[in-house]
C-alpha cells in the first residue's frame, strides 16, 4: 500500500503543502542564512551580540508572539504587508505566509550551524588563495563554501525538519485553512480537535516522526562529514 492509499485526501494534502512551504522556506532564507552566518563567523563589529540577538530571537519569543508580529508587519494592513499588496504579493493568510513564517523561525538553526561551518575553516587556506591574486568572492566560491559544504548541508537539514514542524507563528500568521495553510502540524491539531480524529492524527505524527527522524539522521551524518575533514 502506498503512501497515498495510507493516508485521506486532507491527511495527504496537509503532508505535501508542509513539503512544499518547508522546501521553499528553505531555499528562500538559505542565502540570508550564509551571509549572516559569515558575518557573525568572520567579523567583530560593534552590535555583533545585538545581530547575534535578533537572529535567535525566534527561538526565545513564544512561537504565537513571532506569528503575531508578523501578522502586523505583513499584513494587508501593515507597514509592509500595504506596500507588497498592489504588487500582487500577499502573505497573510496565504501558503506564502506559512512559508515566511517557516523561513523565520528555522532561520536561527541554520544560521547557527553554518557559522560553526565558516569557524573551522582554516583562515591559511583562504589567505593562501588571496596570495595567488584571486579576488575575495572568488575565494569564498571556490574556496570557503566547498569547505563548508557538510555544514551547509546540515544547517539546511535542521531549517528543513524545523520548518516542517513548526505550528505557533504559523497558525497565528496564516491560520489554519484546509488546502491552503494547513500545514501538517496544523492538521494534526484539526483532527485532534475533531470527534473521531485520532485516527488521521496518529498517522499525520507517524509522518512526522519519520521526516523528522529522517532529518536528523541526515544532519548526524553531514556532521560527522564534516569532522572527518577537519
Amino acid at each position: 500500500m502506498s503512501v497515498s492509499d495510507w493516508l485521506g485526501p486532507q491527511e495527504w494534502q496537509a503532508v505535501t503543502l508542509s513539503l512544499r512551504v518547508s522546501l521553499v522556506a528553505t531555499l528562500a532564507s538559505l542565502p540570508f542564512a550564509i551571509a549572516v552566518a559569515w558575518l557573525l563567523a568572520r567579523r567583530s563589529f560593534p552590535g555583533h551580540g545585538l545581530i547575534s540577538g535578533i537572529v535567535h530571537l525566534p527561538l526565545i519569543l513564544p512561537p504565537v508572539v513571532t506569528g503575531y508580529l508578523l501578522l502586523i508587519t505583513f499584513g494587508t494592513k501593515g507597514p509592509v504587508g500595504s506596500l507588497l499588496q498592489p504588487l500582487g504579493i500577499v502573505f497573510a493568510f496565504r501558503w506564502t505566509g506559512a512559508a515566511l513564517a517557516a523561513a523565520i523561525m528555522s532561520f536561527p538553526l541554520t544560521v547557527r550551524a553554518i557559522r560553526l561551518g565558516f569557524e573551522a575553516v582554516d583562515p591559511r587556506l583562504e589567505q593562501a588563495a588571496a596570495t595567488l591574486g584571486a579576488p575575495r568572492f572568488w575565494i569564498f566560491f571556490t574556496v570557503t563554501l566547498p569547505l563548508i559544504g557538510p555544514a551547509l548541508l546540515a544547517g539546511a537539514t535542521l531549517g528543513f525538519a524545523k520548518a516542517m514542524g513548526e505550528f505557533g507563528a504559523t497558525i497565528t500568521f496564516v491560520s489554519n485553512i484546509p488546502g491552503q495553510t494547513q500545514t501538517l502540524p496544523s492538521a494534526i491539531y484539526a483532527f485532534l480537535e475533531t470527534p473521531g480524529g485520532e485516527g488521521p492524527a496518529m498517522r499525520l505524527v507517524l509522518v512526522s516522526i519519520v521526516i523528522a527522524m529522517a532529518a536528523v539522521f541526515l544532519s548526524e551524518a553531514l556532521a560527522r562529514r564534516a569532522a572527518r575533514r577537519r
